[in-house]
């Protein structure tokens, strides 16, 4: 996808002055596009990890010990770096590096597509990670850019498409990768080789914008160190709630589908994909309200609007859970695209180590979210898992320690 370097070539934006105004921007669509599109990329990747296990642990013989390494080694690159990453590019930015993120994910592929043995599948689970460390902080960064300031609408867009991409991973190997074999992986490294060229244009793209505004200096909120460090902790803590209930739905959902209802796996996938579909919608949605009526008032509402839904969800029958998990979905997801903006507001000009930061703890408390329900599925049943995790939301209390918008740049 080529990127218009000079049809968006007004001020991304100005400093704040003491009555925290912004200059009038243009929103750079193409730019926004193209790096949503690659987050789609970036994120079929991730998925289609764990989506092909059963093919390699058949190939190769592979223990549950060794799948669960797998994961470890690919889960602690892509979350454990995203926030170093984020604090390096802060200082010295290199928005050229997206490209060679997608580079390593593209070797990634290719190592799972053709490894002779275990030891590459590790290193390809790794660069895969590596990859996704190296994207998320930086693309982040560009997005916020090119948003012109409409920082959540430009914040959702880049983060739905991680979302449609993690959702179309399975498809893509139940239908491509399981039918043809573990070397038909490999054409998914065209994707990858596309995203490669892109991001190289994206990266010129926020180059040259930066030097062009290299002497601007987003300046934010006056708040006394204390409250920030609190805010990040309660938004990190708001995120570790959220994303405990996504890894049950994620991870459980389709057997606790089966079990309660007696759906076979075709059923249970399309509960899951209700799911995930309010999710997608959620996410866009959170970040266009929130530019609206302000980031903070979209965490008070998914946190703890969600909260009724999530109590009725196991007690009700076959198509009311349907129906709850596209709402529970999508007043879910509304809250991570204002989280982050909240927080790039808190922290200003430390935008690549937030946004690593929280989207490398998201991913990191997910999957271990996932394993410890897994053992508590395994002691108590499914259906406790779905009871427990239904009061997750009352955490969303902790909201109110959050600055009021008042004291917020652009709230």
């Amino acid at each position: 996808m080529a990127v218009d370097r000079q049809g968006v070539t007004s001020d991304i934006a100005a400093d704040m002055g003491t009555a925290g105004t912004m200059r009038a921007a243009t929103t750079a669509w193409p730019v926004l596009i193209a790096i949503s599109m690659c987050h789609m990329v970036n994120d079929v990747m991730q998925s289609m990890l764990a989506a092909i296990y059963p093919l390699l642990r058949a190939e190769f013989a592979l223990s549950y010990a060794q799948i669960g390494i797998m994961t470890f080694a690919f889960q602690v690159t892509a979350s454990l770096l995203q926030p170093l990453i984020g604090a390096a590019t802060d200082r010295h930015p290199q928005p050229r590096s997206l490209s060679l993120g997608m580079a390593s994910t593209f070797c990634g592929v290719l190592l799972l597509a053709f490894a002779p043995q275990y030891g590459l599948l590790l290193a390809g689970a790794m660069m895969i990670g590596i990859g996704s460390a190296v994207f998320h902080p930086e693309s982040s960064r560009v997005a916020r850019l090119a948003s012109g300031g409409r920082f959540g609408t430009a914040q959702s867009l880049f983060q739905m498409g991680g979302n449609f991409g993690q959702s179309l991973g399975p498809l893509l190997a139940a239908f491509i990768v399981v039918p043809l074999g573990r070397p038909a992986v490999a054409w998914f490294a065209v994707a990858a080789a596309l995203g490669v060229a892109t991001l190289w244009q994206v990266g010129t793209w926020a180059e040259g914008r930066r030097r062009a505004h290299a002497a601007r200096r987003e300046t934010g909120p006056s708040l006394p160190r204390g409250v920030v460090i609190r805010a990040i902790v309660v938004l990190a803590l708001l995120t570790f709630t959220k994303n405990i209930y996504n890894a049950a739905m994620n991870s459980y959902f389709t057997f606790f589908t089966i079990e309660k209802f007696g759906l076979g796996p075709q059923g249970a996938q399309i509960m899951l994909f209700l799911f995930l579909a309010g999710m997608a919608g959620g996410v866009m949605l959170g970040g266009i309200v929130g530019d609206r009526i302000g980031p903070l008032r979209v965490i008070w509402f998914s946190i703890l609007g969600v909260l009724p839904f999530t109590l009725l969800l196991p007690h009700v029958g076959l198509v009311a859970t349907g129906a709850l998990a596209v709402v529970i979905g999508l007043i879910l997801a509304s809250a991570f695209p204002a989280i982050v903006v909240f927080a790039q507001e808190l922290v200003p000009g430390r935008t690549g180590m937030i946004a690593g930061l929280f989207f490398g703890f998201a991913f990191g408390m997910g999957g271990i979210s996932a394993a410890a329900l897994g053992v508590l599925a395994d002691a108590k049943g499914i259906e406790t898992v779905f009871l427990l995790c239904s009061f997750l939301p009352v955490l969303g209390i902790l909201t109110i320690f959050l600055p009021r918008p008042n004291r917020l740049r652009g709230m």
